[in-house]
């Protein structure tokens, strides 16, 4: 799924004491009291022509309930008396929680949180920060904005993707992005990249597939980063903090991002379906146990995250280090109650896959709560979903490609074809609302009235990956070259993007391309689903342990397969079918076969 900002620690805290007094903040660096910055809480076009006419510039203050670092540029930079008296005199302010905005998050999610943007009234971009940036700095790069306000360096060209009509990598550029990819490994401590550590779900998946094709090095590589990765998941309560910033997986941010929850979840999962080992299996149950117990609604949809502190005194270092007992006593960090449809599509995928390895049937009871709640509160006309409640932009592609894989991971654990029905309504939302005409998908359609950059929606590239696999898959289900068609798009704007970016890294592209050139294991169980023997059989089928892996249930009484080319021979018992791309397997009957059967085929 892939992460929806990112916090840059910046090691040196302002020496700038701050005391909040009501409304009004005293800083003790020096000068007298300022009023508060009358911040505009949502984004629209309005800004720009608010600026105009005020002959002011656009100061873009992009932040999450839960980043430490937004926390505290809050309680200092912008409590400062000079910087406060700088943005009223030139600057029109708006601070958007970057989680409330899915098209912000995809044009900016690359400068962390906070990200500090500044813009002309004609929405012409001037300068873009990552992280913290303490108040005499804020101060400075305000003035001289003001003196010149000629775009900066760090905003750079906009570089146009050109178009292409090719659906696959070349071989150099499949070459160039795994030669990235094996070079971000990290042989010492585990884990991709050289800052920040965490599990990439994009990069493992990548390695199981790798593992697959035979290379013992990926095996290495997923063994030491799940260990790693354990020093990242809350031995109290259980969870997974957002990072460590330091290699060696021992500095973590305490923060707890549904996100980051659902894929660990998924590839704890996984890792245990396929190696055994009884640390994923205890690290997936600790994931779960807090996914359900503290982001899980009432009303059946989930929460955004958890705070990392309880406040600037209790921090998350100094709280997390204590029992259950201890915590609940000194407080509770807060919790982020939004429920938007993205975090219940992660949620939902997450919780079926962990259902499918584990045959935990309360896991698969919140998915089906998580997208029953999503299709009662969040269903928009044209069978597309809102992010919120009430959503003043959009629609997003973020929230209706989540929801699009959530319901076929729903599919694929109940056999249940009202799932798979909702996910090809979803697929061609997206299709008609949020279609390049060039190639790929926009993070959110275009708007007749945007200004400046935002002319040009952002084609983002993970979730156009997202589209291209859930797309492949619907197809292979449905049968239906439509879907084809759709992923083919998605993948046209991947491999030019490719052909531009050969030197980024980029596991999603290398997943989709692999996806879209064969056919995924297949294993269809034909049986009546109320006879014990078809639901053993689908259970195993369920915990074969691959991703890339279509599952159907041919119940005859609901009549024939979606995909209406696929036809098995009827028998006098429950049988599982077992495909690969060029064979099927003959009937097999008992459950624990179905692993071994399906390994012999891909084997020869």
């Amino acid at each position: 799924m892939g992460i929806p900002g990112f916090v840059m620690r910046l090691d040196v805290y302002s020496g700038l004491l701050v005391a909040t007094l009501g409304s009004v903040v005293m800083a003790t660096g020096g000068g007298a009291e300022t009023a508060p910055i009358h911040w505009i809480p949502t984004w629209s076009n309005a800004v720009f022509a608010e600026a105009a006419q005020e002959r002011k510039f656009v100061l873009l203050d992009l932040h999450a309930v839960w980043c430490h670092w937004c926390h505290v540029m809050d309680d200092t930079t912008y409590a400062d008396p000079r910087v406060r008296a700088e943005i009223a005199a030139h600057y029109l302010p708006v601070s958007v929680d970057a989680d409330s905005d899915p098209s912000l998050t995809a044009r900016y999610g690359d400068w962390g949180w906070p990200a500090t943007i500044v813009l002309a009234a004609d929405g012409t971009e001037i300068v873009k920060r990552r992280g913290y940036i303490e108040p005499p700095q804020m101060l400075s790069l305000l003035q001289a904005i003001v003196a010149d306000p000629s775009p900066g360096p760090s905003v750079g060209r906009s570089a146009l993707i050109p178009t292409t009509r090719a659906t696959r990598l070349a071989r150099n550029q499949s070459d160039a992005l795994s030669r990235v990819f094996d070079a971000l490994y990290d042989t010492a401590h585990a884990g991709w990249g050289t800052e920040h550590k965490y599990l990439d779900a994009s990069a493992i998946e990548w390695s199981f597939v790798k593992l697959d094709g035979g290379d013992n090095n990926a095996l290495t590589r997923i063994r030491k980063t799940l260990d790693a990765n354990l020093n990242l998941i809350d031995p109290v309560w259980g969870g997974v903090y957002q990072y460590s910033d330091r290699v060696d997986w021992r500095s973590p941010h305490f923060e707890k991002l549904l996100a980051f929850q659902a894929d660990d979840l998924r590839l704890y999962s996984e890792a245990y379906a396929r190696l055994h080992h009884p640390g994923d299996l205890e690290a997936a149950k600790k994931v779960y146990i807090y996914l359900t117990r503290f982001l899980a609604a009432p009303d059946g949809g989930f929460y955004v995250s958890q705070d990392a502190d309880v406040s600037a005194q209790l921090t998350g270092h100094v709280f997390y280090a204590k029992g259950d007992t201890e915590r609940r006593t000194l407080g509770m960090p807060r919790i982020d109650v939004h429920e938007y449809s993205r975090e219940a599509g992660w949620a939902v995928g997450a919780l079926c896959k962990y259902y499918d390895v584990m045959g935990d049937t309360g896991a698969l009871t919140a998915a089906e709560r998580a997208a029953r709640w999503a299709l009662t509160q969040r269903h928009t006309a044209g069978g597309g979903f809102s992010h919120g409640a009430n959503d003043r932009r959009g629609p997003y592609l973020d929230d209706n490609v989540s929801m699009a894989q959530a319901f076929v991971a729903l599919y694929r654990s109940t056999g249940e074809r009202e799932w798979l029905k909702d996910a090809t309504t979803t697929l061609n939302f997206i299709a008609v609302r949020l279609r390049n005409p060039r190639s790929g998908y926009w993070a959110s359609p275009v708007a007749s009235k945007d200004h400046g950059v935002f002319r040009e929606p952002v084609r983002d590239v993970t979730r156009n990956a997202d589209v291209a696999r859930v797309a492949n898959m619907i197809r292979h289900y449905t049968g239906d070259e439509h879907f084809l068609g759709i992923a083919r798009h998605a993948a046209r704007f991947l491999t030019a993007f490719a052909a531009e970016n050969s030197e980024e890294f980029r596991p999603e592209i290398l997943l989709a391309d692999h996806e879209l050139s064969e056919a995924p294991i297949h294993i269809t169980v034909v049986g009546s689903k109320s006879d014990p023997g078809s639901r053993a059989l689908h259970a195993a089928a369920l915990r074969y342990p691959a991703e890339y892996l279509q599952v159907d249930w041919w119940d005859r009484r609901e009549g024939r397969l979606p995909n209406h080319t696929i036809s098995y021979p009827q028998l006098a018992r429950p049988a599982a079918f077992a495909c690969t791309s060029n064979a099927c397997s003959t009937p097999i009957f008992e459950p624990n076969d179905i692993e071994t059967r399906v390994r012999q085929m891909t084997l020869n």
